[in-house]
């Protein structure tokens, strides 16, 4: 398969919180999904606003890069999962788009992702791994093509998905993504530059 990559290379990425899963110091499960500012042109774009600790985790440090939630452009969801999803409505009536359609106000505008062109340096491309569901979101940036994805939680993996429905399509979408990527901002952890030892 083909893998559309960005025409141009002018995007910012900028992790505006990194995400994690696991017991909190109460026992408790904590869940964090990453949250990551792409700006291209005038397209300023969140990716998968979803659980954190508090809206400030978003909203602060969207403010020390001199923005609000009203400067947002355009909303991206990896997938569905409530801890990439549950703080869409910060950004008001933007569109909001998934691997299947774009959503603004009452309007539900059917597309698949597939090689999707939000501006000369972001594309989204349909790449089910962690569910049936989900999209990579690919930026050209300076130093490189970024991937915003969650076919990896973390640096570490987990390598067996534990939600993936489908093993081989999974490592086949790794794959395709490592094959483009300088960078990953994985769904819960750091970004890492992919290596040998990166979970296939």
């Amino acid at each position: 398969m083909t893998t559309p990559l960005p025409e141009a290379r002018t995007a910012r990425v900028d992790v505006l919180f990194t995400g994690y899963a696991g017991p909190g110091d109460d026992g408790d499960l904590r869940v964090g999904g990453t949250v990551t500012l792409v700006r291209d042109g005038d397209r300023v774009i969140v990716v998968d606003p979803g659980m954190v600790p508090s809206r400030a985790a978003i909203l602060d440090p969207l403010a020390a890069l001199g923005l609000s939630p009203a400067d947002v452009t355009d909303v991206v969801l990896s997938h569905h999962h409530p801890d990439h999803t549950v703080n869409v409505a910060l950004f008001g009536e933007v569109p909001v788009h998934d691997v299947q359609a774009v959503y603004q106000r009452d309007s539900w505008t059917r597309r698949g992702a597939e090689g999707v062109r939000l501006t000369p340096s972001v594309r989204l491309l349909a790449t089910p791994g962690h569910t049936a569901q989900d999209l990579t979101t690919l930026v050209g940036t300076d130093g490189g093509v970024v991937a915003l994805t969650h076919l990896w939680w973390t640096a570490d993996g987990p390598a067996e998905d534990p939600y993936a429905p489908d093993r081989e399509q999974l490592r086949a979408q790794r794959e395709r993504v490592l094959a483009v990527a300088d960078l990953v901002v994985p769904g819960h952890g750091p970004s890492f530059a992919p290596a040998g030892s990166t979970a296939r």
